[in-house]
């Protein structure tokens, strides 16, 4: 974890929530290195590792499939996730507040899996996701229950343009009494993206308001793509 926390320390973190109040999302560059990215897209084929997989087709949620970790979670993934709360959990309440709503989240992941359980929530869901050419991920949102984290984070495992082409990551926004605004965002390999779970505050005339934010990614022309998914909160 000192890795993760060094690393995060380092970064500018009033730009980077900016970055999430004006666009709805923030990048990390080089979270983590190519060893790394590697060492994680081989446990895919590592079957004891995961809970469940999920093939997009038999849903309609697109083509390609992910997995879910089962517990516990793969030391990095762990480390990670348990790094990088702490830098979201002041954003996430400033949100919170914003929207009018009551609560606070914790300052330690720890403690809001502690609010997850006694909901019911058990399950991890950090993921690994793998894309094949003409693979896609339809637009969605991550909720598994009624606690939620408003902020997740996407890394992308495998070189852009390298390993595969096609495949980048898409946002789209709907606010209220206007057009939807829609945002590609082309990651490169190791680099992270922070973004709204389902909603979040933007400052109007008078006073903030809501919008709703959802997330998928575009059509691979070719090659394989590997991406890890973090989420904070855990599902039923």
């Amino acid at each position: 974890m000192a890795e993760f926390e060094r690393r995060l320390a380092a970064l500018d973190w009033r730009a980077a929530a900016q970055s999430l109040d004006e666009h709805g999302y923030a990048t990390i560059p080089a979270l983590i290195t190519p060893a790394q990215c590697a060492e994680l897209s081989a446990m895919y084929d590592e079957r004891e590792r995961f809970r469940s997989r999920v093939v997009m087709e038999r849903l309609r949620f697109g083509v390609g499939e992910y997995k879910y970790f089962a517990p516990p979670l793969p030391p990095l993934v762990a480390a990670l996730r348990a790094a990088i709360y702490p830098h979201l959990a002041p954003i996430a309440n400033l949100w919170l507040h914003a929207m009018g709503c009551d609560g606070t989240y914790p300052t330690e992941l720890e403690r809001f899996l502690e609010t997850c359980r006694r909901a019911g929530q058990t399950k991890p869901t950090p993921l690994l996701l793998r894309y094949e050419a003409g693979g896609y991920n339809c637009l969605h949102q991550d909720l598994y229950g009624e606690v939620a984290f408003p902020i997740q984070l996407t890394c992308l495992l495998s070189g852009s343009g390298i390993d595969f082409s096609g495949g980048e990551f898409l946002l789209l926004e709907n606010r209220p009494r206007a057009q939807s605004r829609g945002q590609t965002v082309i990651l490169e390999q190791g680099e992270a993206i922070i973004f709204a779970t389902s909603e979040r505050p933007v400052a109007g005339q008078r006073g903030h308001y809501r919008v709703t934010m959802r997330h998928g990614v575009s059509r691979l022309h070719h090659g394989r793509r590997f991406s890890l998914g973090i989420i904070f909160h855990d599902a039923r």
